[in-house]
């Protein structure tokens, strides 16, 4: 068992063998938020390191609507649904609630942490392992196509300009690790599912990585990292994340909600709206690259039921 998986399913290291540690236990009298953001910071790798480094400064992005098309949960949900992993009614009401969440163009907390809990929960006994391979697969067939191109833009030039680039999300940190990796970023702060000897329980680690969660987990990372964040950046799309975005010295909108299109104006952030005409070129994925995903999705979905049969 590695020391990340260690970490993320909070196991003593003391030579007694893997023991669980209940997050109040690990941290008492912190709130969920700061459990979330500390357990989402030990568990973040660098993935990317900048060619020119300028180690004090970094860009921090949201995913669901500000790098992303939809929410990154509902689309990983639907590739574990193409697997027969979740039930067509589960899928079903998550549709309504990504439709709502197009359509609107801003989360309803209550429905994206509904999806959100639900995906989590529903790889319960899977392998870490299996379960990050299938994510490397559900990306490259029905995520790559969805990144708005305007944002990819806005991260790149951090990264040439020497500075790392960070993912903030409620995802699960293994999908978003697998997106930071994908685009060339440094990589990606994530929700934590709690592991046991490389076995998912079902169940969190502090909770998800939702509004204050995420700048409790940009200050861990901070100064693990020897970050100064008033020289930081951050994009969201959502007044959800005024604690990450008022955090750094260089907040902006992207693709905003009504809610943080104003409060960009009343501050001055800038606001850089890609949806206006589908003005944004999304990047596609190769065709080949697309098919070999699909035939190695088929044969994981097969594995993958066999073994839970079995």
């Amino acid at each position: 068992m590695t020391r990340a998986d260690r970490l993320m399913a909070g196991i003593r290291e003391d030579g007694q063998g893997p023991r669980r540690l209940w997050a109040g236990a690990r941290w008492p009298g912190r709130s969920g938020d700061a459990v979330a953001g500390a357990a989402s910071a030990a568990a973040a790798q660098v993935e990317q390191p900048p060619p020119i480094p300028d180690p004090s400064a970094g860009a921090f992005f949201d995913v669901d609507n500000t790098l992303m098309r939809g929410a990154s949960i509902y689309h990983f949900a639907r590739g574990l649904a193409a697997r027969k992993m979740f039930g067509p009614r589960d899928l079903a009401e998550m549709a309504w609630k990504q439709i709502y969440f197009r359509v609107r163009g801003a989360e309803n907390p209550d429905h994206i942490d509904a999806a959100r809990e639900a995906a989590l929960a529903f790889v319960a006994g899977h392998k870490v392992s299996d379960i990050v391979a299938l994510c490397e697969e559900i990306y490259d067939e029905d995520m790559a196509n969805r990144i708005w191109e305007g944002t990819r833009e806005l991260a790149q030039r951090h990264l040439e300009a020497g500075q790392r680039v960070w993912l903030v999300t409620a995802t699960p940190v293994e999908l978003a690790s697998i997106i930071a990796r994908r685009l060339g970023f440094t990589g990606a702060l994530g929700t934590v599912a709690e592991s046991v000897d490389g076995e998912y329980t079902g169940r969190l680690v502090g909770g998800l990585l939702h509004g204050p969660a995420k700048a409790e987990a940009i200050r861990a990372l901070a100064v693990r990292e020897g970050l100064d964040l008033s020289r930081c950046a951050a994009y969201s799309d959502s007044a959800n994340d005024l604690p990450m975005l008022e955090l750094v010295g260089h907040p902006a909108a992207v693709n905003p909600d009504s809610d943080l299109r104003a409060r960009a104006r009343a501050q001055g952030w800038p606001v850089h709206d890609f949806r206006s005409g589908r003005k944004a070129t999304l990047i596609a994925l190769p065709a080949a690259a697309g098919a070999g995903a699909i035939a190695g999705g088929v044969a994981a979905g097969i594995a993958l039921r066999r073994r839970a049969r079995g």
